[in-house]
């Protein structure tokens, strides 16, 4: 098999007491017992084998699969319980759709960390930062239509991502975020930012600038470890980042050694940094690469059981 690539996410406690008490109760004590209780697996990790988004050229053998027996899948094949579900993942957003779906949450005793938004809304043009107000207010109600999906489902937190963000230039996203973040919190849901391409990778300030201005009670980062040109990018934008970082952050590397090390960035020294910024909660692998995600899985679950 090819070797694989993997990535991974986090619940952090970094900050206050009730966020760190909040945590705790979400992950079900997750300093205790079992690692596994600290590793979520996120159906992005598997995105090949979902119809929505199937790469062309993939060539690798395996049945299809369906958000409805995720959590079973991942329960009985890694002992993990905790889940990420990709908003273009679910077949369907139906009231019978999310009812058959926790129901199948619960008989795997799994627990949704995080639902990534990937929808058209936040892309068209500007997305949640576009100058244009009947541009951002599409982002917003279908950002909105995600936190509702959310709060039915139990997960903790969505990522909506800012689309087109000008440096120098934030009052538009700013003001969708203060909406998002107030429609998140009456929902109990959290809305995160990843630092995707762009500004947010390459600028990681801005970012920060993008959270004091929203509030000083928004802590919405998604640090994501691999989402930087080069490393002395993500040593300072980790280091930026985490302070922000409430619930979940993402990570991505390309290969691993004979041993199962990750050989494209520093893993140990990213989770050195998580560490130190107080995370005490649970690491969602994302694979995203080359050969077999199954494997890719496995060899990520061992590198972050040695880890932590």
């Amino acid at each position: 098999m090819a070797q694989a690539a993997c990535g991974l996410a986090a619940i952090t406690l970094a900050g206050t007491g009730d966020q760190s008490e909040a945590a705790a109760q979400y992950v079900g004590n997750p300093g205790a017992g079992d690692k596994r209780r600290r590793i979520a697996v996120s159906t992005w990790s598997f995105h090949n084998y979902f119809s929505s988004t199937r790469e062309k050229d993939f060539k690798l053998p395996g049945p299809m699969l369906e958000v409805l027996n995720f959590p079973e899948m991942i329960a009985d094949r890694y002992k993990i319980h905790h889940l990420e579900f990709v908003a273009t993942h679910l077949a369907s957003v139906e009231p019978g759709y999310l009812k058959e779906l926790k129901e199948r949450l619960a008989k795997a005793q799994a627990h949704l960390v995080n639902i990534p938004v990937d929808i058209p809304e936040l892309w068209n043009k500007g997305g949640l930062s576009d100058p244009d107000e009947k541009v951002r207010a599409a982002a917003i109600q279908g950002a909105k239509k995600w936190i509702d999906i959310g709060a039915e489902l139990g997960t903790r937190a969505v990522r909506c991502d800012p689309g087109r963000m000008k440096v120098g230039n934030l009052a538009p996203t700013i003001d969708s975020y203060k909406q998002l973040a107030a429609y998140g919190k009456a929902k109990g849901v959290d809305v995160v930012i990843e630092n995707h391409g762009g500004v947010g990778s390459e600028h990681p300030e801005e970012l920060v600038k993008l959270f004091q201005g929203v509030g000083k009670e928004f802590k919405g980062a998604l640090p994501d470890f691999g989402n930087f040109p080069e490393e002395a990018t993500r040593e300072r934008g980790l280091k930026l980042l985490f302070p922000y970082a409430r619930v979940v952050c993402h990570a991505k590397g390309l290969e691993f050694d004979a041993q199962g090390n990750e050989t494209k960035f520093n893993f140990a020294r990213c989770m050195e940094i998580a560490k130190r910024a107080g995370f005490k909660g649970v690491y969602s692998i994302e694979f995203e690469g080359p050969g077999d995600p199954y494997v890719g899985v496995q060899k990520t679950l061992d590198e972050l059981l040695r880890f932590l």
